[in-house]
């Protein structure tokens, strides 16, 4: 990055920053997260290398980037929460250790974020296969489909992972 874009960035960042942290904060009310929000939202700025001076509404701009963000923060903790809800209903023998929960957390997700925008009845189809090891007969009874139906939306989803580079 040229030493004027590092500059003009700065300037970008503190005329800004406390207006998008307070903007933040109102729809979170924690201050922590909303900071972590804020700072993402800059990097998410800095990695897309855009010129400062190319934003017609930069508080538009910063606020879109913050709320998209925030959506994704909220789904990672319902997501978290639903994983930690089914390990407790693990024997603690069987649970896995810290290292592996956070691992199979970042895993879900991916998966997530890779089927995001799918029917919800093809994303279930799909979880239920790959996550419970249902097989195409279990899923199409659960689901009330045909066993085609749901080889169909099995192609369908594991088309979106592997076009988002996340394979099964």
């Amino acid at each position: 990055m040229q030493p004027s874009s590092t500059r003009k960035l700065g300037f970008f960042f503190s005329d800004h920053h406390r207006w998008l942290l307070q903007h933040i904060q109102q729809r979170l009310r924690n201050h922590a997260d909303a900071e972590d929000t804020a700072a993402d939202t800059f990097c998410q700025l800095l990695a897309a290398r855009v010129d400062p001076d190319s934003i017609e509404q930069p508080r538009a701009y910063l606020s879109t980037i913050a709320r998209r963000l925030i959506f994704d923060r909220h789904r990672r903790r319902k997501l978290e929460l639903a994983y930690v809800e089914r390990l407790s209903l693990l024997p603690e023998a069987l649970a896995p250790s810290p290292e592996e929960q956070l691992l199979l957390i970042e895993a879900l997700v991916a998966i997530d974020r890779a089927i995001d925008g799918l029917p919800q009845v093809v994303k279930a189809t799909f979880l239920y296969s790959q996550l419970d090891g249902l097989s195409y007969v279990a899923i199409a009874q659960k689901l009330g489909l045909s066993e085609r139906t749901v080889s169909r939306y099995m192609k369908q989803a594991l088309r979106q992972c592997y076009l988002s580079e996340l394979t099964p």
